[in-house]
């Protein structure tokens, strides 16, 4: 009898713990952002092309570096990205400016082979969706050795730079793709994209962050309905869901 009880007992714990795990078994269209994503937003990169977009900012419309720093937010926050305001007030040129600011040191980003084997595991299509170019998204994804993974890279150029949270690049991203709206899963570490996302029926994902640029930008105010999951470890976020 007791022996019959532990049994019983042990049952109801593997359903209840089955029962915690975020449930993804409906999901078959796998989306990532790329950076402060796949890669922890601590490791320098990102402040790496940062840095180097003040510099850009600042040769290229004869700033001085505070000034030019004021300049980036500025149209980064009425634009989305500082090259979308370069380019409609200034005409600047987009592969110059990709090439530049993404000329940068990866040295120190190393692959994470725990991450790889839970992206590896993902069923169905994997994609990658940001707002940097694919070039630079080559790069970081050969440093990760998670190439392989993914099918495709949505980079700026696929969204005609109109980058996120603009509802547009979502609308371009899933028909080059050939995906139902309402099928992926987005991972992101900026809130304000998973609004546009969850609005066509993705189920999203917070990758949390304390960085600065993470309370930047347009559209900056979530709805708490945008989120579904939220976590501050992607890779044992992808370990533990149903899938």
């Amino acid at each position: 009898m007791f022996g019959a009880m532990t049994r019983v007992s042990g049952m109801k714990t593997g359903i209840l713990r089955a029962q915690s795990r975020p449930d993804f078994r409906h999901i078959r269209n796998w989306v990532f952002d790329l950076d402060n994503t796949l890669y922890d937003a601590g490791n320098g990169v990102f402040s790496q092309i940062e840095s180097r977009m003040t510099d850009y900012v600042s040769g290229f419309l004869g700033l001085a570096r505070d000034q030019a720093r004021r300049r980036q937010k500025e149209l980064y926050h009425r634009y989305g990205t500082t090259l979308n305001g370069l380019m409609r007030e200034h005409g600047c040129d987009a592969d110059h400016y990709l090439n530049y600011v993404h000329d940068i040191d990866l040295s120190g980003l190393a692959a994470d082979a725990a991450l790889r084997d839970a992206v590896e595991k993902l069923p169905g299509r994997r994609f990658i969706f940001t707002n940097g170019c694919r070039v630079h998204a080559a790069r970081i994804l050969e440093r990760l050795e998670m190439a392989h993974l993914f099918e495709s890279v949505w980079d700026i150029r696929t969204i005609g730079f109109a980058p996120k949270p603009d509802p547009a690049a979502y609308t371009s991203v899933v028909e080059a793709g050939g995906v139902d709206a309402a099928s992926p899963a987005l991972f992101d570490d900026l809130p304000r994209n998973l609004g546009p996302a969850r609005a066509l029926g993705m189920t999203t994902v917070w990758l949390k962050t304390d960085a600065p640029w993470a309370k930047e930008g347009p559209l900056a105010d979530t709805a708490p309905g945008d989120i579904d999951h939220e976590t501050e470890n992607l890779t044992q976020f992808l370990h533990n869901i149903r899938i």
